[in-house]
């Protein structure tokens, strides 16, 4: 009741319209810079995001404008809603922060918003407590909460300072890791795979660094990381060697580049395109749609057919069988023909007609044409064709052989 009987104090000794008004400035001008400085930026910049206020520079400018409004109005009135919205404004530059880092960095994963929850939660929570000027009562408490490991004693405010500053050092390794890869990798590196590699390995020694500095920082000591190191060794060697063989097969692979992103595979009957190469897993998906996740150890250990390997044509065969009285020559050009005035088939090598063979019903020909984006499908590819070669061989009156 104290506390809440000082703020209401504070309340009426404070001149509210005018820290109304001052309030309403500073937003003002932090929309205002965050427009001008944003203008022209991808709609995923974490400074910026999608419409100037949903990014972290705004609540970041907001905060500085208040703060130095709150010192000068402080000199000459009671202030209380100036210092209200200091740790608001401070709330809300790290959820934004973290909440744009991680969204850009796992764009499709549920977890991340459940963490995002959290640390909104935290946050306001800790604005709150500041508000009520209960944050120092609180951090006293929780380092009183003693918890026994072994021979060691940690208090809960210890492992909270550790889970945050953990926390903070994932946001800022994934951000200097994405920013590296969007303003660096993309335009340097041309090749999927070799960019792949590249930003997995930079995040994964950014994230190991940071993590052995936030312990670091809040006093936990890294020599007793060996005793688990050896342990982590010990299960890999035993209970996580398949996900642990995933995951080298899956550098090995970016690393040789025998297996690149937008490849034609064969694997275990399954065709498709390679769409990702993940650390544990590669990401397989078909023309017609569905997709296969198959572990990276089946493409070091298994027969794999890699279909454009040496080269980015795609070989497309289609069959048909005429009548035996039929023109070979003129059936050939008019499925040649047929091929071509598709744009899709490519001109070099041209397409081709075989005789592929004598069926009881008719003369079998084999039309073969190359493409160069497979990835597009093969349906439509093929009923454009077939109806040409359809429509030739019935204005030149060529018969269809039936059984």
């Amino acid at each position: 009741m104290d506390v809440l009987n000082q703020l209401i104090a504070d309340f009426h000794r404070a001149s509210t319209g005018l820290e109304l008004a001052v309030l309403a400035g500073c937003l003002g001008l932090a929309f205002l810079a965050s427009y001008l400085v944003g203008r022209g930026h991808a709609a995923h910049s974490v400074w910026f995001g999608r419409n100037t206020v949903d990014g972290v520079l705004f609540p970041v400018l907001a905060l500085i404008f208040v703060y130095a409004a709150r010192a000068v109005v402080a000199r000459y009135h009671a202030v209380f809603v100036l210092q209200i919205a200091v740790p608001i404004f401070l709330s809300l530059a790290v959820i934004r922060l973290c909440a744009r880092v991680l969204t850009l960095a796992f764009p499709h994963s549920g977890t991340i918003r459940i963490v995002e929850r959290v640390v909104s939660w935290v946050a306001w929570a800790a604005a709150v407590l500041w508000i009520l000027d209960l944050m120092p009562l609180v951090i006293q408490e929780l380092d009183r909460i003693q918890l026994t490991f072994g021979r060691t004693h940690v208090s809960l405010l210890t492992i909270i300072e550790g889970a945050m500053s953990s926390l903070l050092v994932l946001v800022a390794a994934l951000w200097v890791s994405s920013a590296i890869e969007n303003r660096v990798l993309n335009d340097s590196v041309k090749d999927l795979s070799v960019r792949k590699l590249t930003s997995n390995v930079m995040r994964a020694v950014l994230l190991f660094v940071g993590l052995l500095f936030a312990l670091s920082a809040v006093g936990v000591d890294l020599t007793a990381l060996s005793v688990m190191g050896g342990a982590i060794g010990v299960g890999l060697g035993f209970g996580l060697q398949k996900l642990a063989s995933n995951y080298v097969s899956g550098f090995v692979m970016l690393l040789e580049r025998s297996l690149r992103i937008g490849d034609n595979v064969r694997v275990d009957g399954f065709e498709g395109r390679v769409a990702d190469i993940t650390t544990r897993y590669t990401l397989i998906r078909a023309n017609n749609g569905r997709e296969a996740i198959v572990p990276n150890e089946t493409f070091i250990t298994q027969r794999v057919e890699n279909l454009t390997v040496q080269d980015k044509k795609f070989n497309v065969t289609s069959n048909i069988v005429v009548a035996y009285d039929s023109d070979v020559a003129q059936v050939q050009a008019i499925l040649v023909a047929a091929a071509a005035a598709e744009p899709r088939v490519l001109t070099d090598p041209q397409p081709v007609a075989f005789l592929a063979g004598f069926v009881p019903d008719g003369i079998e020909f084999s039309l073969n044409y190359w493409i160069q984006d497979p990835e597009n499908g093969q349906g439509g590819l093929k009923s454009g064709i077939h109806i040409r070669m359809l429509e030739g061989l019935r204005a030149a009156h060529v018969g269809i052989a039936q059984p």
